[in-house]
């Protein structure tokens, strides 16, 4: 039990939340934050859905890596990822339709997402399954709160509300508020996000330096 949450695990779990994570440090799976966060309900689905496809994915690439040629791993990879992928597109179509429709295509080219090849090849091709797991789990992870983050801001201050119920009250609105419909608009997903990174490297960057 020491070992499943030794030091080095925890290290692989802590690492992609903050000082490595996917979006913010190594600027991967930027076009799905951009395209999925005008609401905060598609963002937490996608999220979700990158967390466990990574998590899973890399589980299955470091059970078999072994056993996989060096020549054909990519395309082992990519049908593992594509599987995954099927499995959880369909389930969002039979438990989740509306979400689904929102995500429109993105659901689908998570196959082509940076950070799932990204840890398959650096990560689980050369670790157990359990270390793998941890590592996809806490890629997803890091990747959906920050697509959280964006999500919740730009519904919030573009209507009003939060994964569709309303948060800003009628009396404020009464009183002149207007919603920023600029935040609607994919250029301000862009915005946000740079805002993010920025603050997300100057708090590490302050923190370092105490």
């Amino acid at each position: 039990m020491s070992k499943l949450f030794s030091k080095e695990n925890k290290e692989v779990f802590s690492s992609p939340l903050n000082l490595n994570n996917p979006i913010a440090v190594q600027v991967l799976g930027i076009c799905s934050a951009l395209a999925v966060t005008s609401q905060l309900m598609p963002a937490i689905v996608m999220g979700l859905s990158v967390t466990v496809i990574t998590s899973f994915s890399n589980v299955i690439i470091s059970l078999i890596r072994k056993t996989i040629p060096n020549r054909i791993r990519i395309i082992i990879q990519l049908v593992v990822v594509a599987a995954l992928v099927t499995i959880v597109s369909m389930l969002l179509k039979a438990f989740a339709y509306d979400v689904s429709v929102q995500l429109s295509v993105y659901v689908g080219l998570i196959i082509t997402n940076c950070i799932l090849m990204g840890r398959l090849e650096a990560f689980a091709m050369m670790n157990g399954p359990w270390e793998s797991f941890l590592d996809g789990m806490a890629n997803g992870l890091g990747y959906a709160y920050v697509l959280v983050i964006v999500g919740a801001v730009r519904e919030l201050l573009g209507s009003g509300c939060l994964a569709g119920f309303q948060i800003i009250p009628d009396a404020v609105y009464e009183m002149g508020y207007m919603n920023n419909g600029m935040m609607t608009m994919p250029a301000m997903a862009l915005i946000l996000l740079g805002c993010f990174i920025w603050a997300h490297r100057a708090y590490n960057e302050n923190k370092e330096k105490k």
